[in-house]
């Protein structure tokens, strides 16, 4: 689901990503995650519709995120912010635009999944209306073949 989506929240500016992001998306997504998505699931999540979403301070991309939208609810697949711009407000300002944009679209609940050793994530999401619903085993990698849990997180809109 796409559609026009600029805004400026105190001189951070949101608009959407475009395929000519992915390599500065990938350069932020590489140094925060251990495990990061790859330039692919950034290409197909544009060409799929997704609201793919870069955030930017006087030029300089700050942080992304990717939501899909379906009957009712969206799903929040990814958001980062890169680490000079973190725990400065800017990953709740643009949480805050994502989830006006799902109340937009009629979604009634926004749904993600979160590591539970992402102390800074599940602090962000909890203070913006979250709350944890459940478990995935297993769902994310953990080096040494090992595996770590999601915890499955909703905000009703």
């Amino acid at each position: 689901m796409s559609g026009p989506m600029t805004t400026t929240l105190h001189k951070l500016v949101l608009r959407e990503m475009t395929h000519g992001d992915i390599e500065a998306v990938m350069r932020i997504e590489r140094s925060i995650y251990p495990w990061p998505w790859t330039a692919g699931n950034f290409s197909d999540s544009l060409n799929s519709g997704y609201l793919c979403t870069v955030a930017e301070l006087e030029g300089v991309m700050a942080g992304y995120a990717v939501m899909i939208f379906a009957p009712y609810e969206a799903h929040l697949l990814t958001i980062g912010i890169a680490s000079g711009f973190q725990r400065q407000g800017w990953g709740s300002a643009l949480l805050d635009t994502l989830l006006a944009r799902a109340r937009q679209t009629g979604a009634e609940r926004v749904l993600l999944e979160v590591r539970p050793s992402n102390a800074a994530a599940l602090a962000l999401y909890r203070k913006n209306g979250f709350r944890e619903i459940g478990i995935r085993r297993g769902y994310y990698p953990a080096g040494n073949n090992a595996r770590e849990d999601a915890i499955v997180m909703e905000c009703m809109l």
